[in-house]
């Protein structure tokens, strides 16, 4: 270790100090140590008896506020590069606070570049979608039913309770304000319509968003982490036909599925709520249902859940790609497949019940 020594002097609230020997990484926190302990308004430090400064010391001197640097000639050099490159942590954060026009060009620079990834993985997912119907044999039939069980066949008990409380919720809400008018037995057509619709399909979409779209994410995500999916394109196998179509597949098979299996539930528990606050009896219940609701509502509920699962799944296989080589990233594009999976579900519904209505459908 090199010899360090210091001599202040405090003059007019400015605290002169001359350095010897040399001032490094060793002998800085000895002069760090002084210098929080002395109470000054103006700093001044005379170099002309230092012999050696290394470039840890040099950013520590010229990084203090109301300094004074004299008799540097030996390392003016140093100094005057350390200072053009020096930026303050409050340069920064104040720059960040008002460079807003760097901050928006920057944000959309990034937004483009991430909509032309998406671009790119859905076209291969359409080419290869194609590619797997003239080719029959390339589609995995066990992964897709395995795909099945873990993002339908698991989801069932969810799915049921959900749908018989919603059922509960809208039927008990209708039949109050239905009683005030005498129209009790209309309750058919507001619970079957309402469920078949609009809120069985939604209700499910959004569960199976949560629960599936952050499984794929996770599965794919822990697969580029394990460097699996670099493995297999070192195989000359494709990802995206053996993890991203499976998954596609079974979320379009199985969402109608669900959404079925919902209907039944929700308008179960209507019929429940029907019986005991309107006195209108299963029997009753069905017959009306039969007779007044369009086999259409019920289509449209399906039809749009087959694009939901579509949504879905490819949302959560492309985060689920995009994450990178530490764990932490797991969970950031989890979640943000959970909440682009569900956004994109709700405005895709809209979208389906403006066209609809405004066709007469």
């Amino acid at each position: 270790m090199q010899s360090f020594d210091f001599k202040p002097i405090l003059y007019n609230e400015t605290l002169k100090i001359t350095l010897y020997g040399t001032l490094d990484k060793f002998t800085l926190p000895q002069l760090i140590k002084y210098l929080n302990k002395k109470k000054y308004i103006f700093l001044e430090f005379n170099l002309e008896h230092l012999k050696k400064i290394d470039s840890i010391a040099t950013i520590y001197l010229i990084s203090l506020n109301n300094i004074n640097i004299t008799n540097k000639d030996k390392f003016t050099d140093q100094i005057e590069y350390y200072k053009k490159h020096y930026i303050s942590n409050k340069n920064i954060k104040k720059r960040n606070s008002l460079n807003y026009l760097e901050k928006l060009g920057k944000s959309t620079y990034e937004k483009i570049i991430e909509l032309n990834q998406f671009i790119y993985f859905f076209g291969k997912l359409f080419f290869f979608f194609f590619y797997t119907i003239l080719n029959p044999k390339k589609i995995r039939f066990n992964e897709i039913l395995k795909s099945i069980e873990t993002s339908a066949i698991s989801a069932i008990s969810i799915i049921a309770l959900t749908s018989f409380l919603v059922g509960i919720v809208i039927a008990y809400q209708g039949a109050v304000q239905l009683e005030k008018f005498g129209g009790n037995i209309y309750i058919v057509e507001m619970v079957c319509i309402t469920m078949f619709r609009e809120i069985a399909p939604l209700v499910t979409a959004i569960v199976i968003a949560g629960r599936t779209a952050s499984s794929y994410t996770a599965q794919i995500g822990a697969m580029q982490i394990t460097e699996e999916v670099d493995a297999m394109k070192t195989m000359g196998f494709e990802p995206t036909i053996f993890l991203t179509l499976p998954r596609v597949f079974a979320l379009f098979i199985s969402l109608p599925l669900l959404v079925f299996f919902a209907d039944a539930i929700s308008v179960f528990s209507g019929m429940i709520v029907a019986f005991f606050d309107l006195k209108i009896t299963f029997h009753e219940f069905i017959n009306r249902m039969y007779q007044e609701v369009e086999l259409k509502h019920f289509l449209i509920g399906v039809i749009k859940s087959s694009f939901f699962g579509i949504v879905i799944a490819i949302i959560g296989c492309y985060r689920g790609f995009q994450v990178q080589n530490n764990t932490t990233s797991i969970g950031k594009y989890t979640t943000i497949s959970v909440v682009n999976a569900i956004f994109t579900v709700i405005a895709l519904n809209a979208i389906f019940s403006v066209i609809l209505t405004e066709s007469g459908i």
